[in-house]
């Protein structure tokens, strides 16, 4: 069956044709920062504490499991693993391994979600490095102190050589081990709380931002589908379709509990400030 080309992809004759591409903003955007690959790999590794596991059977095999870790002020997973499950057994012979972490998934889409790849190879900690590795595990995995005595568990450490995130479709970077060491977790987390109260009660700001700062004055809605230290992301609808956006906050949130409202109103502010100038030009 011949195929029909479709940029980097292909479409069967007589498949599903992609959907159009979303319109072009009308005006300049501001220039806008995102997190780098290395902070999203330590804001998605911040935030939960189960991640799979990859490791190499003796007979060269991929094996997969899932399993609990914590991570260490550089960001380096610790794992407590068990000779009587198969990836501990793959440790002892082979310390090559990987750890695949993912957000959970908001939407129908579970591909859409982030997720990051962390690959190295475990050690074995010893002294100093020992005692904060077993009381980091034991604080993000406090049913550990059950088990963290049995003979047949082992505690390593990740050391990470490379970072491949993926943050849904189109979106993906790369991170070296010092990028990702030296990066920060994003102080925001998982803002979907403060995602809701955007989108249910402050539209009309949203709908400001987009058309002053995102670069879509023709827009009719906009809905906020992302937050960061950085900016909003939004779905903006136009009469010429709907497309992606971003608009930047005008300094980065910090570690203050109100930073994201604090940044928000701000930006809202701005906006509205730079609509008004314009309408009264």
């Amino acid at each position: 069956m011949s195929a029909i080309p479709l940029g980097d992809h292909q479409v069967k004759e007589g498949g599903t044709p992609a959907p159009p591409p979303p319109p072009p903003p009308l005006n300049e955007v501001p220039p806008t920062r995102r997190r780098t690959a290395g902070e999203e790999a330590r804001t998605l590794v911040a935030q939960t504490a189960v991640g799979t596991l990859a490791t190499l059977s003796d007979d060269g095999g991929p094996w997969a499991s899932l399993v609990s870790y914590a991570a260490l002020e550089d960001g380096s997973p610790v794992l407590f693993v068990s000779t009587m499950a198969e990836h501990g057994r793959n440790l002892v012979r082979d310390q090559r391994a990987s750890l695949v972490v993912a957000e959970t998934p908001s939407g129908n889409d579970p591909l859409a979600a982030g997720r990051v790849t962390l690959a190295g190879r475990v050690v074995s900690p010893e002294g100093d490095d020992e005692a904060r590795a077993r009381a980091a595990y034991l604080k993000a995995v406090p049913t550990a102190k059950y088990y963290a005595d049995f003979t047949d568990f082992s505690l390593y450490v990740l050391k990470v050589d490379r970072v491949r995130w993926v943050g849904g479709y189109g979106r993906m970077d790369s991170a070296d081990a010092e990028a990702y060491a030296n990066a920060e977790a994003d102080p925001v987390g998982k803002p979907l709380d403060a995602v809701r109260h955007l989108n249910e009660d402050h539209a009309d700001a949203l709908l400001a931002m987009v058309q002053a700062l995102g670069g879509y004055p023709d827009a009719t809605a906009a809905k906020c589908t992302g937050a960061d230290r950085y900016g909003l992301d939004l779905q903006v609808k136009t009469p010429r379709g709907s497309a992606p956006a971003r608009v930047g906050f005008a300094e980065p949130v910090g570690d203050d509990p109100i930073g994201l409202r604090q940044a928000t109103v701000e930006l809202a502010k701005r906006s509205r400030s730079i609509l008004t100038a314009a309408e009264q030009s």
